[in-house]
């Protein structure tokens, strides 16, 4: 438990006690300053290293996230979404420099980092053969999914990871059972789970209900896997900018 003045308790919203049985904490955030929430976001940060499991906003929609060195929670965040274990999770990672830590980039997929980080492009990389990864995280798969958010909420969480030497990225899988829609408030994501999260980050609703572009650069030719807020002409268009 941490100790804060009032008026930040008072942003406390806490469950009803059906919900309280089987959730952590709601706490609303929307319009709050990023130095007025802070007792949060550390907070965030304790229960990631400790083995816990958040919700938090990003930009497109909301996400479920931990430790992803963290065989246990891991294994947690399977279980909530129900989400089929040949299906990898992605990562959300403070910067290009913690990203390097677990894959391996190309020319390409340097240039699109450069260009579209921190936002809304998921990459796809080799995983390092020799990462600190579990290949439970991937699938057993070689590859990585990988993204570095803009929203401030969660990019401050990861870059309070990276200072207390801790590696700065958490599992950002989206906040939803698998093969349903996703979540784009804190109250949906409370609607949806009973399983036990730790923390809910509730900023209001997202600011776009448009998941992320996913391309893969795993390979000379780059293949786009989702189309979401940034379009493939933009992509194509900067590469050819950039003569790649």
């Amino acid at each position: 438990m941490f100790i804060a003045n009032r008026k930040i308790l008072e942003e406390f919203f806490y469950l009803n006690h059906h919900f309280l049985h089987y959730m952590g904490l709601l706490v609303k955030i929307a319009g709050k300053k990023l130095e007025d929430i802070d007792v949060f976001l550390e907070k965030a940060v304790e229960i990631v290293s400790n083995g816990g499991t958040i919700a938090f906003p990003t930009n497109s929609v909301y996400g479920i996230g931990g430790d992803p060195l963290n065989l246990e929670v891991i294994s947690r965040i399977y279980d909530i979404k129900y989400r089929d274990r040949s299906k990898g999770l992605l990562l959300l990672v403070v910067d290009t420099e913690e990203a390097e830590k677990v894959a391996d980039f190309n020319k390409t997929s340097y240039k699109l980092a450069e260009r579209f980080w921190p936002g809304q492009l998921t990459l796809i990389l080799k995983k390092k053969e020799t990462g600190i990864i579990p290949p439970e995280v991937t699938a057993l798969k070689n590859t990585i999914g990988i993204r570095v958010p803009e929203n401030e909420i969660v990019l401050t969480i990861l870059r309070k990871l990276k200072s207390k030497g801790y590696f700065g990225g958490i599992i950002g899988t989206s906040a939803n059972y698998s093969g349903e829609p996703p979540s784009v408030s804190g109250d949906e994501v409370v609607k949806k789970f009973l399983a036990p999260l730790d923390l809910i980050l509730d900023s209001g609703k997202s600011q776009s209900k448009v998941s992320t572009t996913i391309v893969d650069c795993t390979s000379d030719k780059i293949r786009f896997l989702r189309i979401g807020s940034i379009s493939e002409e933009e992509i194509q268009d900067y590469l050819k900018f950039e003569n790649i």
